[in-house]
């Protein structure tokens, strides 16, 4: 198995265009440097925060390969494989493979709510697809709708030698608590409960709020810093009554990093009156 991620990861919002009809390539490179210079260690590509599953398997190709060929030296690119079959999540998981990807995660298909059997079943696959590049299970009950079981995980660690761990985006932190299983690493998804989960052994954070602040992110991972602590919590309240991509896009927009802060419909870009609530880009 390749080497794992490590660290402080940003869960990267996608650049589009053209009322978020299009992806905007030209914009990934800028982004990956900005993520870079502001000290996370890596990227997921085409997660939540990155619009994944409103994308196109032909669009989710485009931005891994984008991605992978913009990457600045030392910035791990995991791409997200996860689709609502388990053919597309194959296709997707090799794809990334063959194309240079560090590490490949999905999650749980969303809508029909798979028994043990299917998602066990759905899961392997995908780690076969992509091995031996490191796989990682992203457990996320408010998108999936249902929690991965822990019985899953374990027997999935009997047959994908490349099974490096999880990203789990539950809360509260009692709900994160049954994945931190012995021998597979952990990213916390909710940055508040980072140090928590440092704490009982997490391995880092993959991050929606470090795509945009990725100095605060990078902060709280590394040097297990109190006041970054104090600042997700501040970024998270000021952005919860938002919609949350797009205003991670209009940070980007306003600091030269992006040059549109299109998303793709359904979602929607911010109204003028909730711009004017975004925090600053002040660490």
């Amino acid at each position: 198995m390749s080497p794992k991620l490590h660290g402080a990861l940003a869960a990267a919002v996608t650049p589009m265009h053209e009322g978020g009809r299009a992806l905007d390539l030209e914009s990934v490179g800028p982004l990956a440097r900005f993520l870079a210079d502001g000290g996370v260690d890596g990227v997921l590509v085409a997660g939540t925060t990155g619009e994944g599953v409103l994308l196109s398997t032909a669009e989710r190709r485009s931005l891994a390969e984008r991605w992978i060929a913009e990457r600045p030296d030392g910035l791990d690119i995991a791409i997200h494989a996860g689709a609502q079959t388990t053919h597309d999540t194959i296709a997707l998981a090799s794809h990334a493979r063959e194309h240079g990807a560090d590490a490949v995660a999905v999650i749980a298909p969303p809508y029909f709510p798979l028994d043990e059997e299917e998602l066990f079943a759905h899961l392997a696959s995908a780690a076969d697809a992509c091995d031996p590049v490191p796989f990682y299970v992203y457990e996320f009950v408010g998108r999936s709708g249902y929690a991965i079981p822990i019985p899953v995980i374990e027997r999935l660690r009997e047959v994908a030698p490349n099974l490096a761990g999880l990203k789990v985006s539950d809360l509260p932190f009692e709900a994160v608590k049954p994945y931190l299983l012995d021998g597979l690493d952990v990213f916390i998804g909710q940055e508040p409960l980072f140090l928590e989960g440092a704490a009982a052994g997490a391995a880092g954070s993959v991050s929606g709020l470090a795509t945009a602040w990725p100095n605060v992110i990078a902060r709280l991972v590394h040097e297990r810093d109190e006041g970054s602590h104090q600042r997700v919590i501040e970024l998270r309240d000021a952005t919860r009554s938002l919609p949350f991509i797009s205003a991670l896009k209009a940070v980007l927009t306003d600091r030269g990093v992006l040059t549109s802060e299109d998303v793709r419909p359904p979602l929607r870009r911010l109204t003028q009156a909730e711009r004017a609530t975004l925090p600053g880009p002040s660490a």
